[in-house]
């Protein structure tokens, strides 16, 4: 039922959303160059690697050891409003009707933190990622990445479509209200380095 409600849902929003993706399109190549898409190979359900896809939001700017330059630089005030509007999740919705996310669940973050979780943080991966989650609703970027994990892994043991139907109302509500964007001090996330108990059973 999941599956299925994923494929109609992300199928209907593709083709209702189709003028507006088209002048996203223009906008981003026009302010932001190309390649208009960010793509960048994250894991799956079961730790399985794939092809996110999303508007970029940063420039390719880069310093003189050709280095590319910090977020905070980087991040273009048209790309601030892509991220907090969340309309640089949109092309995401393919992926969904792939099947390698879903509309609802823990967010695919980068392929390098996959040794670094505990083994109950690793359950996040058990289910489909997705667009949108219970973290997502619950703190975002603003939150730890300790809590952020507590909350994807209830979501696996409590996911629904009652639950999904739920989570994707009140992503429009934090979505119009441009809750949790960002952590404090940071133009996105601080990267995932572990848990400190990680670290010191690893040593």
């Amino acid at each position: 039922m999941k599956r299925f409600f994923d494929f109609v849902a992300a199928g209907l929003a593709l083709l209702l959303l189709a003028l507006p993706l088209l002048s996203l399109i223009w906008l981003v190549r026009r302010k932001l160059g190309s390649p208009v898409f960010f793509r960048q190979v994250r894991p799956g359900m079961n730790g399985k690697p794939f092809e996110m896809v999303k508007f970029r939001t940063m420039t390719d700017e880069r310093g003189p050891d050709g280095q590319l330059l910090p977020d905070a630089v980087r991040l273009t005030p048209f790309g601030r409003f892509l991220r907090s509007s969340s309309l640089d999740e949109l092309p995401e919705l393919w992926n969904v009707l792939k099947g390698d996310m879903s509309l609802v669940g823990p967010r695919p973050l980068l392929v390098e933190y996959l040794p670094l979780y505990s083994p109950e943080q690793a359950r996040r991966h058990e289910v489909r990622p997705g667009v949108t989650g219970w973290a997502q609703i619950n703190g975002r970027n603003a939150i730890s990445w300790e809590d952020k994990f507590k909350l994807d892994t209830w979501y696996v043991d409590n996911q629904s479509l009652w639950l999904d139907i739920k989570i994707l109302r009140l992503t429009v509500k934090k979505v119009l209200v441009r809750d949790g964007i960002s952590a404090a001090g940071e133009a996105t996330m601080s990267a995932f380095k572990g848990t400190i108990s990680d670290n010191a059973y690893k040593k």
